[in-house]
Formats: C-alpha cells, structure tokens, sequence
C-alpha cells in the first residue's frame, strides 16, 4: 500500500474518533428496564419464556438488578479506504447463541472500571486483540436481550490493523471475520422477519455476508447494534425501516427485545 494513503486513512480515523467522542446516547437507567417491567405486568420476560425472573422482579423490586454486558463494536478501514468491523462465530458449543454470528463481548466483571474496560477486555479474551490498540471513542444507548441483559455497545477505533493477529479462544470463538460497516444501512444484502412481542408486531433484520468462501448470517441483536452503529458513524438512517415504531419508545430504549 501506498505510505501515502495509509497516512491519509490515519487522518480520517482520527477525525472519526474525534467527532464520535462528541456522540452522546439518551440518558438511561435500570429504573426505565423496571417501569417497562411494571407497566407490561411481566409481559417483557414471560414472551420470551422467562416466567420466573418476572416473579422475582415482582417480589424483590428493591434487590433485584438486571446484569450488565458490553460489546466492543472495534472500527478499522480496510484496503480500499471502507470502514470494517470485527465480528465473531460463536462456539457452538456454547449454551448461548451458540453458532452465531456476535460482536466480541461479554458480562461485566467486578474488576473492570467501566462498559469500554469490559468490552476490550472481553475482545482480549476471546479474539486475542490487545485492549491497548482499541481507541474508545463512545457507547450507544443499551440494548435489551432476551436473557435480561443490558448490552452496552461501546465504540472503538483499531488504527493499526496490522498490528491485531486474530487468536480466537476455540472454547468460545470458532471464527474471527471482518465486514464492511456500511452494509447495514443498505438494504442490498438484507432481509426481514416479524415476530410478535407483547400482542404487537416486530422487525428482526438478517444480513448475508460471504467471505473466502464461508457465508455468514447477521441478525437480531448483533444486526440491530450495528445498524445503530453504522447510522452514527455515517450520519445518516439506514435504506429501510429501521424497526416498527410501536416497540418500546426510542426515549427509553432502542431496538431492544430482538434476538
């Protein structure tokens, strides 16, 4: 590659950073998950096949407490100047998601400092990328899993691509890939289901992607944060219904219950 144009991509990923470092996400609070919680009588947990935290909710307001998890949605530019991100293939060994495609991350821990430590921490542990060459440069708005999670995605830049040497943990990771974040606000390689979420309708997003011969599917959850992602960093909304207004309101949380 040309000295010139590796400089050149440097400069632009440094005004990227700046200017996300400026991108703040709605105000949000385990208090807003428990008021969902309240106001849909357990409706949030019991579609999804969780009776029983739903009780536990119900009896023990006070003590109970949804767990936290951070996803590290790691930027680089690619060979032609494109912005790409770093994805996984879970173990399918694994109890959870096992298979599919996610972005590295995992359950905070009581030693990380905060969402950024545990995203790169996590990405150490299962991908092998050193947290030294991740930039964090901001979170988006929580997301909601179907595991009573609350998934922060955090934001970072990989300035040196070279420098990572994917080293996926085999218990945990079977496949270490890249794409182009661009793609998810297209509507070229994507396709849509609905499922139905407290008595009302909803839009679950698929992505295709092939590389060296292996084809990949992008949904639910790990769609849904990446086209959050990709709307900030291009500033603009996706080519398509991004998902179906009468879900929880964006003032509380976004794009949650999908996976």
């Amino acid at each position: 590659m040309d000295p010139s144009n590796n400089n050149g991509g440097q400069k632009r990923l440094l005004a990227l950073a700046q200017r996300l470092r400026l991108h703040k996400p709605p105000p949000f609070s385990e208090d807003m998950l428990e008021k969902i919680m309240e106001e849909s009588k357990g409706k949030v947990v019991s579609r999804v096949g969780f009776p029983g935290p739903a009780t536990a909710i119900a009896q023990n307001k006070g003590e109970f407490r949804f767990k936290r998890a951070a996803v590290l949605i790691c930027i680089f530019e690619g060979d032609a100047g494109e912005l790409r991100v770093i994805l996984t293939k879970r173990s399918s060994k694994l109890s959870m998601y096992s298979g599919e495609v996610a972005l590295p991350g995992g359950k905070a821990e009581e030693g990380d400092k905060d969402d950024g430590d545990t995203a790169k921490r996590e990405a150490m542990e299962e991908v092998g990328l050193d947290p030294q060459l991740v930039d964090v440069v901001t979170f988006l708005e929580p997301f909601f899993s179907k595991y009573l999670i609350i998934v922060v995605p955090v934001i970072g830049i990989l300035h040196d691509k070279k420098a990572f040497k994917p080293a996926p943990n085999p218990a945990e990771v079977e496949a270490v890939f890249d794409v182009p974040l661009e793609m998810f606000l297209k509507d070229e390689k994507r396709k849509q289901e609905e499922r139905i979420w407290m008595g009302e309708k909803y839009v679950i997003h698929l992505f295709e992607y092939e590389i060296e011969h292996k084809k990949y599917l992008i949904w639910g959850l790990t769609a849904g944060m990446l086209i959050k992602a990709a709307s900030v960093v291009y500033q603009r909304p996706p080519a398509f219904l991004e998902h179906n207004p009468i879900m929880i309101p964006r003032d509380i949380t976004k794009d949650t219950l999908i996976h």
